[in-house]
């Protein structure tokens, strides 16, 4: 369910050359406590419980320090396990909109013989419209940071993302570090992280495949180096090594052939001082099709093929079986005992399979595993029960506690303390990214949303994870729209990327649902934004592709059972309903800087106001909440427009110079006018603002340290509640914020 955000890749000329630190510092405080804004008003900030949701790459626990663990994401920032608490801490939230790409973990490191210290190697996308990555430093668990921004790129959401770690503390000297990057080799830092320079020795050199460095791992006082710009059919090496930090040398008698071709992840026993390494045909998490796993007894130089069972057979339904392999974790406890993981395995579902025996024989944990989603009920996805997983590539045994083993889906943690019961090990750690949010004005719910991946969810309370999980009949993936009839807030209307049909209508709220009767044919392929007027007489649906290709809006007056062409809508824009009068539809066609309207609920548009900003830049148009034609229009860059004559005439509103969306919320005791949040620029920074009085002043509302990179999705205010406001992340979830009284 849960799919690539992005896949493509660029490579990224010129060298590592040595980057300065920048003495940047950001504290970090705990996500439920109140911290002042910088105008001096507190507000407090949670997570609206969903649980998990989003690809976790990797699980650190540390070896030194019992129930200390770290997690990474891929979007979604990093994380330190209490566990007294047994939740989650989030540790990137403070960086802000202008390091969006920095909420992408690509590797985690931590320093055995330093139990304070932790490393975060920071970096989205390698891609060439994106920023270049950084390195946190921290001394006490993440609770403050320091920074070095880096002259390179990292893809924490890239190809790859599941293998590691790359990045280490070398096991000879803590003030020594070690980075591999995806296009630029290997980085080394002297200095604790704080400046980083191309390591010199190293001989492999980086290709277009974006993969370059994908794991180090210390073998006793020696380091090894996965590399997956090689070519293991031919025997090209891929692994290599070094024993003193400056020369390094190709691992002889390395496995090849396509089951070894790019290595993932790597783990040492030091018992038995054996080295193991998972290997796939594709750096995954999706496109693996092959996969071993061998191990190397590092004193003799001898390699074994410990491969628990090799793919390419067929199930009982006669699919052929086709995987690779991801996670591995040896047990500091005890020797010749760990696990590995499937990953990509589709047609048999993914397993985790572990040995007592150095890999001579292997159990598959899946065989006899118990599970209670009870917490995160999302996790059946519309089943009777939840599966073992999929994309497995995050996999660790506590070093204390032998049967303490977790391991990281596309969609949550599972952790098990007797190998057998298992249940998501996920408090506190939300990546969902979030596409929409309803907030309705009467019912038992206070929050719809819609969601990347996992679809439309029914919040009975903030919480707890909705207990009907996701929407279901049809069950579908990402989110593309959520509408509620404003006079008539029991229908809801959703569309979004289906197997069994695009979009759905509810006739109580959310809580149940049936599936259009008929769809365009375009909606399998291109499921966009869609919208109902305000007694849910009419249903208006636009159609996107995910490349950006746009196709003509369709109308619908019986609940999707037929539908009918706009020819005079703009192609790919957003329909939105007056929220007062059933007869009036608007759009934005952000090529022309036009405003349309329609009068005859929905079948045809005209249009009315031109000369308002076009072009690239986002746009959101909102109408405000009970009134007719009083339209709202935020634009990237441009600041804010508002209309009160039905889109006739916009006049700019002189208090913001950039808005990146915008909502309503409950008035203010005494004021006439709902209260209005966004996410803008009313100064020099962008940051979540209310206003009480119709935007001609704004309130800053989040703090320094609760920011989450990119925030301008959506934002909307609870109709019942004054100064309850929900916020949708790229990454870290639904946040929502009160007032503290």
């Amino acid at each position: 369910m849960c799919t690539p955000r992005l896949s493509r890749r660029a490579v990224l000329a010129g060298s590592a050359a040595t980057v300065a630190a920048t003495a940047v510092s950001g504290v970090v405080s705990p996500v439920a406590v109140a911290a002042p804004a910088a105008d001096g008003s507190a507000y407090r900030w949670r997570n609206v419980v969903v649980g998990g949701t989003g690809f976790v790459t990797g699980v650190l626990f540390h070896p030194s320090v019992r129930g200390l663990a770290y997690a990474r994401t891929d979007i979604g920032g990093a994380y330190r396990w209490d566990d007294r608490a047994g939740r989650w801490t989030p540790l990137t939230d403070h960086l802000g909109w202008d390091d969006w790409n920095l909420l992408g973990v690509e590797a985690i490191a931590v320093d055995p013989a330093h139990p304070g210290r932790v490393y975060l190697a920071l970096g989205t996308y390698a891609q060439s419209w994106a920023g270049n990555g950084a390195v946190l430093r921290s001394e006490d668990r993440g609770a403050t940071w320091s920074r070095a921004d880096l002259d390179v790129k990292l893809g924490a959401n890239e190809d790859g993302r599941g293998a590691g770690e790359r990045l280490l503390v070398d096991p000879r000297d803590s003030d020594t570090l070690w980075l591999g990057t995806r296009h630029d080799g290997l980085l080394k830092s002297t200095d604790r992280g704080a400046t980083w320079a191309a390591a010199s020795g190293f001989p492999a050199k980086p290709s277009a495949s974006g993969q370059g460095v994908v794991f180090l791992v210390a073998v006793g006082r020696a380091v090894y180096a996965g590399w997956g710009d090689g070519d293991g059919t031919s025997g090209t090496a891929n692994l290599y090594r070094t024993a003193d930090g400056t020369a390094w040398e190709a691992v002889p008698g390395q496995p090849s052939g396509t089951a070894a071709k790019v290595p993932i992840r790597a783990a040492y026993d030091t018992h038995t001082r054996e080295l193991y390494v998972t290997y796939a045909n594709a750096p995954g998490p999706n496109g693996q099709s092959d996969g071993s796993v061998h191990k190397l007894r590092t004193a003799t130089g001898k390699w074994a093929d410990v491969t628990p069972v090799k793919p390419g057979g067929t199930t009982g339904d006669g699919s052929a079986d086709t995987f690779g392999y991801g996670g591995v974790a040896v047990d500091a406890r005890r020797p010749g005992t760990l696990a590995v993981s499937t990953n990509n395995r589709w047609a048999d579902v993914d397993t985790v399979y572990r040995t007592t025996n150095g890999g001579r024989t292997w159990t598959s944990l899946k065989d006899v595993a118990v599970f209670d989603v009870s917490e995160t009920p999302y996790l059946k996805w519309g089943d009777d029960k939840p599966k073992f997983g999929w994309w497995i590539q995050a996999l660790a045994v506590d070093p204390y506690d032998s049967k303490h083993l977790v391991y990281g889906t596309g969609a949550t943690l599972y952790g098990t303390r007797d190998l057998k019961r298992w249940a998501p090990q996920i408090r506190g750690l939300e990546e969902a990214s979030v596409r929409q949010l309803i907030s309705p004005p009467v019912g038992e719910a206070h929050l719809l949303s819609g969601l990347g991946d996992i679809g439309v969810m029914y919040h009975e309370r903030l919480t707890a994870s909705p207990a009907r999980g996701m929407a279901t009949n049809p069950v579908s993936g990402s989110a593309t729209g959520l509408a509620q009839a404003a006079a008539r807030p029991s229908y809801v209307v959703r569309a979004g990327w289906g197997d069994n049909g695009n979009g759905a209508y509810s006739n109580d709220g959310g809580q149940t649902w049936a599936p259009f009767e008929a769809q365009p044919d375009i909606a399998k392929d291109a499921p966009g934004p869609i919208a109902t007027n305000a007694d849910g007489s009419a249903l208006l649906w636009s159609f996107v592709h995910w490349d950006g290709t746009k196709y003509a809006a369709h109308r619908s007056t019986d609940n999707g059972t037929t539908w009918s062409e706009i020819s005079s809508f703009p192609k790919g824009a957003t329909p939105v309903a007056d929220p007062a009068d059933p007869t009036l539809f608007y759009a934005y066609d952000t090529d022309t800087g036009t405003l349309l309207v329609s009068t005859d609920s929905g079948r045809s548009f005209t249009a009315r106001a031109d000369g308002l900003p076009s072009g690239d830049a986002q746009f959101k148009l909102v109408a405000a909440p009970g009134r007719s034609g009083d339209l709202w229009l935020s634009v990237k860059w441009n600041g804010l427009y508002r209309s009160t004559d039905g889109g006739v005439s916009f006049s700019k509103v002189a208090s913001c110079w950039a808005s990146y969306t915008l909502g309503f919320g409950r008035a203010a005791d005494g004021a006439d006018y709902p209260a209005i949040y966004q996410v803008g620029s009313t100064d020099t920074i962008t940051a979540v603002y209310r206003s009480d009085d119709e935007a001609k002043t704004w309130t800053r509302i989040n703090d320094d340290a609760h920011q989450w990179g990119w925030t301008g999705e959506v934002i909307v205010g609870d109709p019942r509640v004054y100064g309850r406001v929900y916020l949708a992340t790229n990454g870290r979830g639904i946040q929502y914020g009160e007032p503290v009284r």
